[in-house]
């Protein structure tokens, strides 16, 4: 952690609920989140910013998933794209919850 104050209760559950709210509703709860937060906590910021690239990441996987769905391998691997989805979403919650970074395995950077 690099910030040099404490890390506030609201700070962690809100880079929490980045993570959480996109099980639901996809990219848009981190990106609402991280535009509400961006300039008042660099921590959710981070939380922000890793959430929506990984969920622009999880909607591109499962568009190419999908494609490839007319040839079979598709099927199985839309079904591990969405599996590892809500794994790694419920790791980086954990995570946040306890004010810690964390970096998501395939995410692509769009939003740096």
């Amino acid at each position: 952690m690099s910030d040099l104050l404490p890390l506030k209760q609201d700070e962690k559950t809100m880079a929490m609920l980045a993570h959480l709210l996109s099980i639901f509703v996809g990219f848009i709860a981190p990106l609402i989140i991280w535009l509400l937060k961006k300039d008042e906590s660099a921590f959710v910021s981070r939380h922000g910013k890793e959430a929506l690239n990984f969920q622009i990441s999880v909607a591109i996987y499962c568009l190419i998933s999908t494609f490839l769905s007319l040839v079979i391998i598709g099927v199985f691997l839309l079904i591990a794209v969405l599996f590892l989805n809500f794994i790694f979403i419920i790791i980086a919650a954990v995570k946040a919850n306890n004010g810690e970074e964390y970096s998501y395995p395939l995410s692509i950077r769009f939003v740096k």
